[in-house]
């Protein structure tokens, strides 16, 4: 029996209390005035008065009680060839270190420190050691353009910049170098340090007077014995700066705390992925997005669990056993990745042929989020993992799942589409767009009533006024989520789309969503997107793109005749869907979500700009070439 319901009763009949015992799994300095503070700030603010330090319990504390030679994080590069392991104790001699330095080129409590990384350890080391300082780490995707990373310089002014010469694709090298130096040649403000990691696959130039070599100043540090200590810092003062793009093209920085986003945090390893001290897990994301913060950078080392840090991608480094041989070789408990990486592995390995090489007998649960779980893929993991799949869904601004399935409470039962049920701390409704409720089973805007649980984001970045506007004047009393779907008669959300992903044709609204669903549950598809193109009869009539498995091997016409039948079967004829494009691969961004909105641009031939965070520019010219093929984008971008 799941113990979901009585957890979720709890915390509906007293959210204090049950906060205040989420909050006895972290070590404060000083115990809050107040758990929730409805008269602080604009939307009250979570253990008011308490003061922590997030690096001492991701940390020092494990150390503290014991457990230093415990394994404390992996990095595990296929595109290079190496794996290391740093224990409990090992971590916080680099994080000590590193803060030592930092501390000792200016960085105090307060500052702002961006961090440009791939994914290697010492990405990890920075933000712990910015929370060891009570400094506010802003991590910038490694890669990030140049003009893009110096919007976030100007935004964030921080008085030190942590970056590596180099990230490494499957198939090239990414210099950073020329990228950072640009971006701060272009930025109004100017840091008064680099910290810069060396790496042997490509080494930069430095510029003397403000360039610093990372591995030669930890080195130095720990020789002279100088280490930063924790710094005690209000559970209500920022963690961390995470910009996420914003409709206006300004980036919006949403901010976290400290107090709030351990106390979420810790009960989330514990209840929902059911992650004791000592288990592995593995989140497959980048440090870049919410998903590294969350879960490879904090969650784990506040449970005392180690964490894997992968340089590779689910297939190609070196084939669609990847994510098998991560699993076997560190024996990794339960995995975290986007459904985009499965549809990938599906598309190279239909049968699921590579995982009889490999002992995945250590694994447990795998968890899906990011971009919308569809069904088939959720079987095809079933099936070929025989282990418990989870959807859950969550957002940036959130820091933790809106809804899901908790395993560690006891998983109540996998209904396919969905995500799960709202989890405690989350109020989830579904209104019309006049902000009324809709009854169940009905299509609307997702809400979430407030207050918010903690780890919520508390404001944006230097936009007070754009953090009401954006998130909270829409439905007032309610987060905005721009989420689009329905919660069922058994309380089980179902994410169909963004609310601008809903599409209009002849007056009806319908989620492409669902469309997706029902093109992805063919057996030749591995993936697909629907997006909704102009028209000047409907308004709007929807059109698909798809990927078809490896070998699949079938003629386009007679496979579009079977998805528009297949959609006409399951969804009816009121979704008007005529038109099954072929393409070789979707464009997404860098941690797995289908850049639908682009795509919508390019077949009505109207401008657009490139996303900052897209994984590979070249398929978006592929995407024009087969949109007008299709006899769609008949304007240049």
């Amino acid at each position: 029996m799941s113990g979901y319901e009585d957890a979720y009763a709890r915390w509906q009949a007293d959210p204090d209390a049950f906060w205040e015992e989420a909050a006895r799994g972290i070590d404060w300095i000083k115990p809050a005035e107040k758990v929730f503070d409805p008269d602080m700030d604009a939307l009250g603010r979570w253990f008011a008065g308490a003061t922590c330090n997030t690096c001492w319990n991701a940390v020092d504390r494990h150390v503290e009680n014991g457990q230093g030679e415990q394994t404390a994080l992996i990095w595990d590069s296929p595109v290079t060839g190496s794996v290391k392991r740093f224990s409990f104790a090992e971590l916080l001699d680099e994080v000590s270190a590193l803060a030592g330095v930092m501390q000792a080129n200016g960085v105090a409590k307060g500052d702002r420190v961006v961090i440009y990384m791939p994914m290697v350890p010492e990405a990890v080391f920075a933000m712990l050691a910015c929370a060891r300082l009570g400094a506010v780490h802003s991590v910038v995707f490694g890669g990030f353009a140049a003009h893009e990373l110096a919007v976030r310089i100007d935004d964030a002014a921080p008085r030190m910049i942590i970056t590596a010469s180099c990230g490494i694709e499957t198939k090239r090298i990414v210099e950073y170098k020329p990228l950072l130096d640009e971006a701060i040649a272009t930025a109004t403000v100017k840091p008064e340090a680099c910290l810069i990691l060396q790496r042997d696959a490509h080494r930069c130039e430095m510029i003397s007077g403000r360039d610093i070599d990372y591995a030669a100043a930890v080195a130095e540090a720990k020789a002279s014995g100088r280490r930063a200590d924790c710094t005690e810092v209000a559970a209500t003062d920022p963690l961390y700066i995470l910009y996420t793009s914003g409709t206006t093209g300004q980036p919006k920085g949403v901010v976290r705390d400290n107090g709030g986003h351990m106390v979420a945090l810790r009960w989330t390893m514990e209840h929902h992925y059911g992650l004791q001290p000592g288990d592995t897990f593995w989140a497959a994301s980048d440090v870049g997005w919410v998903v590294g913060h969350s879960y490879i950078c904090y969650g784990p080392l506040l449970q005392g669990c180690a964490t894997v840090v992968y340089e590779g991608k689910p297939v190609g480094t070196p084939d669609a056993g990847a994510f098998w041989r991560v699993i076997q070789d560190h024996k990794v408990n339960a995995m975290f990745t986007a459904p985009t990486a499965f549809r990938a592995i599906k598309k190279e390995d239909p049968a699921g042929a590579l995982l009889a090489d490999y002992d995945l007998s250590a694994f447990r649960t795998l968890f899906l989020a990011g971009e919308r779980s569809d069904p088939d893929t959720i079987k095809w993991a079933q099936e070929k993992l025989n282990r418990a799949v989870i959807d859950h869904w969550w957002q940036t601004e959130t820091g933790w799942a809106i809804s899901g399935n908790p395993v560690g409470l006891g998983a109540f039962p996998v209904r396919l589409g969905s995500p799960g049920k709202p989890m405690p701390g989350y109020d989830v409704q579904v209104l019309d767009d006049a902000g009324q409720p809709v009854p169940p089973g009905t299509l609307g805007n997702i809400v979430v009533k407030l207050p918010l649980p903690p780890s919520c984001f508390p404001t944006l970045w230097n936009a007070p006024d754009r953090f009401m506007s954006a998130y909270f004047t829409e439905f007032p009393g309610y987060y905005a989520t721009s989420d689009a779907g329905i919660i069922d008669e058994d309380g089980y959300v179902f994410i169909m789309a963004r609310t601008d992903d809903i599409i209009n044709v002849a007056g009806h609204r319908l989620s492409t969503g669902a469309m997706e669903e029902v093109i992805a549950s063919h057996p030749d598809i591995a993936e697909c997107a629907v997006i909704g193109v102009a028209d000047a009869m409907k308004g709007q009539m929807p059109l698909g793109l798809y990927v078809t498995n490896a070998g699949a091997g079938r003629d386009p016409a007679e496979l579009e005749k079977e998805l528009v039948q297949l959609v006409r079967q399951e969804i009816g004829p009121v979704a008007a869907f005529k038109t099954a494009l072929p393409v070789d691969r979707l464009p997404k961004t860098r941690s797995g979500k289908v850049l639908r909105g682009t795509m919508q641009k390019i077949a009505d031939g109207e401008a657009w700009k490139m996303p900052a965070a897209i994984d590979d520019p070249e398929i978006l010219n592929e995407i024009t070439a087969a949109l007008r093929a299709g006899g769609y984008a008949t304007e240049a971008a």
